[in-house]
């Protein structure tokens, strides 16, 4: 508990010391001319925002992640390019904590020595992230493990660090959306975190997703050791492969084109087909090898959706690529996103949905090549959408797209080269005629 009012009085204290310094900012502000004003202003944003990273790193646990979550969510947050850099700056790495507290977690959850589970443990981790750490393990039948073993405490500051990191982003004035919005999307965070924080979800999530996943050939996921996973440790097969750095230093272009392949077939699966998807999408919850071929390793944070949704979603996409204007207007009052009858609205709308139209209308469209200018064309047209609060995005599409744009990330390192169109509408129909009643339902809800 007193680390709990710690962290609420450290990030207390930011709120108010950003709160004051726009205050500070309005009083200088009036004794300046306008150029040195909004210049002025400008930085305060910038160096109000690099606090709010410092201090989330700092904090790490719950905090840490929303970072993440918002780095990731930047678009739809409406976030400046340099905001954005500076949120970049978080990633899922922490200092690892002392292998003695990982036994000590270990022999109070199985309440029993490790080595009557354990033929080995190695005490340097595989990796430690913001909310858990990882080990390699065999066991004592020769098997090859992970175990993941949550922080302590960690579950005990989401609450709070949720509710004092949208204030201090308010009171930062990062966040350019209307509250209303904000406030959708900072439910959704808090969804996904707290299922993440729940080992056993996990492990459903591990048992579910693994027979889907095993029907796409070169692609591989774990399955929990069940007796072995508690409320704070998962242990799961190990998969080998290399991250997603080392497979581009190393694999031949053909071993990443492969990859790139299975990563589109990975995401198209499972939102169409499947509707959960791995909403967690970088290079750290991927194993490549050297063949091409793709393992999923973390599915602690994974969006379900309805097939009304993807029957919705899939229609507002046919529209936009088909340039059918009012099939755009009709799927998006359909499904949430257009929330008023204004002309306006719509057509700003359109403006925006025909730059992300840009990789279905070449049907060799290279990710991260030199026509490549989605990123820039998002972040430039988004800016425009920002008086409109009439545009809301449903709640689905915000891990949706977090999906999809993690893949997208990846596949631009790999210079990905596809038909996208051709891909996206096969999944589209399916998606469309499941709703329908034509098709079999695959989904898991």
């Amino acid at each position: 508990m007193p680390r709990k009012w710690s962290r609420i009085a450290s990030l207390g204290s930011l709120t108010t010391r950003i709160s004051s310094s726009y205050v500070g900012q309005r009083i200088k502000g009036a004794f300046q001319a306008e150029g040195e004003r909004v210049s002025s202003l400008r930085q305060l944003h910038l160096d109000n925002a690099g606090r709010i990273v410092d201090a989330m790193s700092q904090l790490k646990g719950a905090a840490m992640k929303v970072g993440q979550s918002i780095s990731v969510l930047a678009d739809s947050l409406e976030l400046s390019d340099e905001v954005q850099s500076l949120f970049s700056r978080l990633n899922d790495s922490a200092e690892p904590i002392p292998f003695e507290k990982i036994e000590k977690v270990l022999e109070q959850q199985y309440e029993r020595p490790l080595y009557e589970i354990f033929a080995e443990l190695d005490p340097e981790p595989l990796g430690t992230a913001s909310l858990a750490q990882a080990h390699a393990g065999r066991l004592l039948n020769g098997k090859s493990v992970v175990v993941k073993v949550l922080h302590e405490g960690v579950e005990d500051s989401v609450e709070t660090d949720l509710m004092a990191l949208k204030s201090i982003l308010l009171a930062g004035r990062l966040l350019k959306r209307s509250r209303e919005e904000i406030d959708l999307i900072f439910d959704e965070i808090k969804a996904r975190l707290m299922e993440e924080l729940d080992y056993e979800n996990e492990a459903e999530n591990l048992r579910r997703f693994h027979p889907f996943l095993a029907q796409i050939e070169g692609v591989q996921s774990p399955l929990p050791i069940d007796e072995l996973c508690t409320d704070r440790v998962l242990v799961m097969d190990r998969l080998m492969g290399m991250n997603l750095d080392r497979f581009c230093e190393s694999a031949t272009p053909e071993a990443k084109q492969r990859a790139g392949d299975l990563l589109t077939t990975i995401f198209h699966e499972t939102a169409y087909v499947f509707r959960a998807v791995h909403a967690d999408p970088h290079g750290g919850n991927f194993l490549f090898r050297s063949d091409g071929s793709v393992s999923l390793i973390d599915f602690g944070c994974v969006k379900r959706l309805s097939s009304r949704f993807m029957h919705d979603y899939s229609n507002l996409a046919n529209g936009v690529i088909d340039d059918d204007y009012d099939a755009m207007v009709s799927a998006a009052k359909s499904m949430g996103m257009l929330t008023s009858e204004s002309t306006e609205t719509a057509q700003a709308l359109w403006n925006f949905a025909k730059v992300v139209r840009a990789p279905f209308e070449d049907p060799s469209f290279v990710c991260g090549g030199e026509a490549d200018r989605l990123a820039a064309g998002i972040r430039s047209e988004g800016k425009a959408l920002i008086p409109f609060t009439d545009i809301q995005p449903p709640r689905d599409v915000i891990f949706l797209h977090r999906t999809l744009l993690g893949t997208y990330s990846m596949l631009c390192k790999f210079k990905h080269t596809a038909n996208y169109d051709a891909v996206r509408r096969h999944y589209a129909t399916i998606a469309i005629e499941v709703e329908q009643g034509i098709r079999e339902d695959l989904g898991w809800i």
